[in-house]
């Protein structure tokens, strides 16, 4: 059975791609049509390398893979947080910074920074601190919370990198490529796919769509963590739904509103 079925990906709205005058002529053959200057992406394509994906992070996961999520885009950050937080992974869901792959020693060295300030509060040291002190390392904290909190645990680089909207997260995906490290992404009609190992074409606009995809990497990575069981709520909801029997041509009928 598919880990994601027709069914909840139209309702999640992830077919609907972007303006075809921004398509990127690589996307052509996740393409199934196209609908009032609106490509239609093709979901049958998407629930098969929906499965592939899913099957990649688990298998990473077995192997006990670090794992990060990305998606600084305001209808991803919510999602990225809480299903990499869910899944015991880790996660950068505002700007990137360059050089957090590339750079890692850096990086490092501002982490320890944001753990030392939370060492000065814990232990008291703020207390005895002049008050205007204690406001600039707030600062200084709360923006390396912002930006690092997600990955101030990570112990090492990444083995895979799950990313949404890599047309935005440009960076992101060319560090990983630098290193070697494979990324799994939503994709949609705008981006070039050239850089991303495992390909999930899907609409990476939408709260739902990139809730219900990065949710099934967090359940993979929980399978391969922990095994099936832990996933049983997640499975016992899409079991308990009958089998979706539509066409990829039924769907676009519901796009047109027939």
């Amino acid at each position: 059975m598919a880990v994601i079925s027709m069914k909840q990906l139209l309702e999640a709205g992830v077919h609907f791609g972007h303006q075809t005058r921004r398509w990127n002529p690589k996307m052509a053959k996740y393409i199934f049509t196209e609908r009032n200057g609106i490509h239609v992406i093709d979901l049958q394509q998407t629930v098969k390398l929906a499965d592939q994906a899913y099957e990649f992070i688990r298998d990473a996961a077995v192997n006990d893979a670090v794992i990060l999520f990305v998606g600084t885009k305001k209808q991803a950050a919510e999602a990225v947080k809480d299903e990499a937080i869910r899944a015991g992974q880790y996660f950068i869901n505002h700007r990137w910074l360059g050089g957090t792959l590339t750079n890692w020693g850096t990086i490092q060295k501002r982490i320890a920074r944001l753990k030392e300030i939370n060492r000065m509060e814990e232990d008291g040291t703020f207390e005895v601190l002049p008050k205007k002190e204690v406001a600039l390392l707030n600062k200084q904290r709360a923006r390396l919370e912002k930006f690092l909190g997600g990955i101030a645990d990570m112990p090492r680089i990444p083995d895979v990198m799950f990313v949404v909207d890599p047309h935005k997260e440009q960076i992101a995906v060319k560090e990983a490529k630098k290193l070697g490290i494979p990324v799994v992404a939503m994709v949609d009609t705008n981006t070039d796919p050239d850089d991303i190992d495992v390909i999930i074409p899907a609409n990476d606009d939408a709260i739902r769509a990139v809730k219900l995809i990065t949710a099934k990497m967090a359940d993979a990575i929980i399978e391969g963590n922990q095994g099936e069981d832990s996933v049983a709520a997640v499975e016992a909801e899409l079991t308990a739904e009958p089998a979706s029997t539509e066409s990829i041509e039924e769907l676009v009928e519901v796009v047109e509103g027939k």
